[in-house]
């Protein structure tokens, strides 16, 4: 080998080592980088949500004319108490029905707690968007309310509900006949605690105690002495044996639209 040629052949010995060094780097598994929270598309999620739980809601089975069964509902949410109540009955397996309000889910962390609610196997459903009394407005009115707040939901969820409650429990044949074009049913209740006038927790948990087999228990999820109350009347309802169940699950079938309930008989 001539003088001048060995820094060249040195050179290109060096280039051959680097490069199969950088070729076994790049076979290796690759690092591990943090990843950024990926932004969440609502209408993805919905139709995933949709894809997952096909025939929403599912229902679990339950004799409930043979067993003592209590559907407990929340009205006026989601609010800022709502993920609190959720936690509380994700740790007892407990299952509840929300009647949410169109302008509770778009506010917030209501989209975020309107999947929720469904993602954690509670039914929900429909108390118009923004809480009037449904007697007092046209047909065209009480169309709007319900289903502005059907459509705001389904978008978010997945979920075509089929529940609704008028607020302030006011109904008549428009409303309900509204309701049925809607294709929701009127769920009522037969036990109230009262819990919007009176907010103490022992009172409410008290009232909600009293239920019967068969009742449909009102409450509301935006007051904190409601949520404070739920473990207390979860302990004294369980004591006296009662299962708890969504309102479709009470009557082990889908209510029919329009038509009213306040109880299961």
């Amino acid at each position: 080998m001539r003088v001048w040629a060995l820094p060249l052949a040195l050179l290109a010995l060096v280039a051959c080592v680097t490069q199969s060094a950088a070729h076994r780097r790049a076979a290796r598994a690759p690092a591990i980088v943090p990843m950024r929270a990926a932004h969440v598309d609502p209408e993805r999620l919905a139709k995933r949500l949709a894809a997952i739980q096909p025939g929403w809601p599912r229902t679990r089975s339950y004799d409930c004319g043979r067993i003592k069964c209590v559907a407990l509902t929340f009205d006026d949410g989601p609010g800022e108490h709502t993920g609190r109540l959720l936690d509380m009955l994700r740790r007892r397996g407990v299952l509840a029905t929300f009647f949410v309000l169109g302008q509770m889910v778009a506010a917030d962390h209501g989209p975020h707690l309107a999947r929720r609610i469904v993602r954690e196997g509670h039914e929900i459903g429909n108390h118009s968007w923004s809480h009037p009394a449904l007697t007092g407005l046209s047909d065209d009115g009480v169309r709007r309310e319900l289903r502005r707040t059907g459509e705001l939901v389904r978008r978010l969820t997945g979920v075509r509900m089929r529940l609704m409650r008028p607020p302030y429990g006011a109904t008549d044949a428009h409303v309900a006949r509204e309701a049925r074009r809607e294709g929701l049913a009127q769920i009522l209740w037969n036990l109230d605690t009262l819990d919007w006038r009176d907010r103490v927790s022992e009172i409410v948990a008290r009232r909600a105690g009293r239920a019967k087999a068969g009742s449909i228990v009102l409450m509301h999820d935006i007051h904190p002495t409601t949520v404070r109350a739920v473990p207390h009347l979860l302990d004294t309802l369980t004591r006296r044996g009662f299962t708890f169940v969504t309102v479709s699950e009470l009557y082990e079938r889908p209510p029919v639209p329009g038509r009213e309930y306040t109880e299961r008989r």
